[in-house]
């Protein structure tokens, strides 16, 4: 069995020029671990400057682990099973979210904790798949776990076409809510397909004079648009922020920032919603792993529809 891949991997710490394609160890899954033959891997703006991307911790201090392989949404196939996993079996094609401190998908291989994949839905492709997994249970979690989103309530968004606030409104309209987006001009049709019933030109409105008696206000772009949003919500409503935590003088209504975690239930949701025809995924853009470097630094670009995704098989 060979015991190299081709992969992309960071040597010191850095941006977009730091990371380098070239042939490193296959890993080896550990315990609780499957090995993922990658199909693709979808990448996330800022994943670069995470320290978690770069040590053993989420918070600044952790010990590294260089060099590192980033890109921790994947989507593959199992072709080896480590000691007491749970799940996944060789063969099966799952999709997930990589443990921010471990090693990513931009890779041949990755060993996973199993616990963390779910099956791919079976009329999803592969590029899909993996650009569902950070976006899809950002969004999930944001609505549900943390904004306790119900049927009949109404729900704005803010950065509605982007890769995560495009799978929100779409979540959020399948869970049967009102949903409103924002979105800048040549994105209102793209945000009104994906079950916005209505859809705010960020540029030319503003949205705190058209919108009141919001539920939840999911906030993917933060700033003074967060600031803003504080006048529009119900007094028992939440605002959910996936970028800043809401400042402390607002604390009513509430204000929630989170950090996605993997989640094979909400993975398993997500799917259920992508089987019954009621979340589509999309895609701004795939090229090929050896190009990785180069689409690190096109997640800088603003006003993509969706994510970015590495193809690696």
């Amino acid at each position: 069995m060979d015991t190299t891949m081709h992969a992309v991997r960071g040597h010191r710490r850095g941006g977009p020029d730091v990371l380098a394609y070239e042939v490193a160890p296959r890993p080896v899954p550990g315990d609780g671990d499957v090995l993922v033959e990658v199909r693709s891997a979808s990448i996330t703006a800022g994943e670069l400057d995470w320290d978690a991307t770069w040590t053993d911790s989420l918070a600044p201090g952790g010990a590294s682990r260089l060099p590192v392989i980033p890109a921790k949404q994947v989507a593959g196939v199992v072709v080896a099973v480590g000691p007491d996993a749970d799940g996944p079996g060789v063969g099966d094609e799952v999709f997930g979210l990589i443990p921010f401190t471990r090693d990513g998908a931009a890779a041949e291989f990755t060993a996973v904790p199993a616990a963390v994949l779910a099956a791919k839905p079976p009329g999803l492709g592969f590029d899909e798949a993996a650009a569902l997994s950070l976006a899809g249970l950002t969004a999930w979690q944001g609505l549900v776990r943390h904004g306790g989103l119900r049927s009949g309530q109404r729900v704005l968004v803010h950065g509605a076409a982007g890769g995560v606030g495009s799978l929100a409104v779409q979540v959020a309209a399948a869970l049967g809510a009102e949903v409103i987006g924002t979105a800048g001009a040549r994105h209102l049709d793209f945000v009104r397909g994906l079950g916005a019933e209505r859809v705010i030109d960020h540029r030319a409105e503003r949205f705190e004079d058209l919108v009141d008696e919001v539920d939840i206000v999911f906030d993917a772009v933060g700033g003074e648009v967060q600031r803003r949003s504080w006048g529009v919500l119900r007094d028992s409503g939440v605002l959910v922020s996936i970028v800043s935590p809401p400042h402390p003088d607002a604390a009513v209504p509430r204000g929630v920032f989170f950090v996605v975690e993997p989640d094979r239930a909400g993975l398993t949701e997500l799917s259920r919603l992508v089987e019954a025809g009621r979340l589509r995924v999309p895609v701004d853009q795939v090229v090929p792993l050896s190009t990785a470097s180069a689409a690190y630094a096109a997640l800088e670009r603003r006003g993509r529809r969706g994510k970015l995704v590495l193809r690696v098989a």
